[in-house]
């Protein structure tokens, strides 16, 4: 049975809060016992959710492939680690441990309005409606995360530019790339779209991420703004 009487995260001092800290600094900085105590959330009543964890981990002489190994019976032998906790770790680590053994994804670098041609035109050529997503490039023009940014009718979409850049800065993206397609198949940009590329191409000057480009796409073709001298 797990303590009833836990010492929650939300009471320890603000210098020994792990979550705040990866907010904050970034998961990186976090040692292993902190990863840790995310995990299980709290320890006892005489034990923070940290302590626990840095004597779980001394257990194993600070091995993860070890900590991996043990059993959910002997998580459980650790005081403030009841059934859910134990599972919890093992799974924590059972990911990481399938993380390593998968390669690593090589990321598409974007070198032309043709590459990005190829990546999209899977995804909303055909459509029969209209659909507006996102690219986000690293410095090096390599696409870290690609995402639906709206969903319309037949004729048109919404866009939202503060939604654009928000997930442009959780992403640390450098640069964007924009990509809608046209149903109807004409591959001509109107002016609500230059305008909105326009708008988009301010916004991104003053966070200092660039729009590198917006590509139209049809069944048949596609046309880039870049391309065709627009932006």
């Amino acid at each position: 049975m797990e303590e009833q009487n836990s010492f929650s995260i939300k009471h320890w001092s603000e210098d020994d809060k792990p979550r705040e800290k990866l907010m904050l600094k970034g998961k990186g900085v976090l040692s292993d016992a902190e990863l840790i105590a995310i995990l299980i959330g709290s320890g006892s009543r005489n034990e923070s959710a940290v302590q626990l964890s840095k004597r779980i981990i001394a257990s194993v002489n600070h091995n993860l492939n070890a900590l991996g190994k043990l059993s959910l019976k002997q998580l459980m032998e650790f005081k403030g680690i009841g059934e859910a906790k134990a599972i919890t770790i093992q799974a924590a680590l059972e990911l990481g441990r399938r993380r390593r053994a998968e390669e690593a994804i090589e990321l598409t670098r974007i070198t032309s309005s043709k590459v990005v041609f190829d990546i999209m035109h899977p995804i909303i050529g055909e459509l029969p409606h209209e659909e507006f997503w996102i690219l986000y490039l690293n410095n090096s023009n390599k696409v870290i995360y690609k995402g639906q940014l709206s969903k319309g009718g037949i004729t048109a979409t919404l866009v939202d530019v503060r939604l654009v850049f928000k997930l442009a800065i959780e992403q640390n993206a450098t640069g964007i790339i924009l990509v809608h397609n046209h149903p109807s198949g004409m591959l001509k940009a109107s002016d609500a779209d230059i305008q909105m590329t326009k708008k988009m191409k301010q916004a991104g000057e003053t966070l200092e991420i660039k729009v590198l480009d917006h590509l139209i796409i049809s069944e048949m073709g596609y046309i880039s703004f870049i391309d065709e001298g627009i932006l």
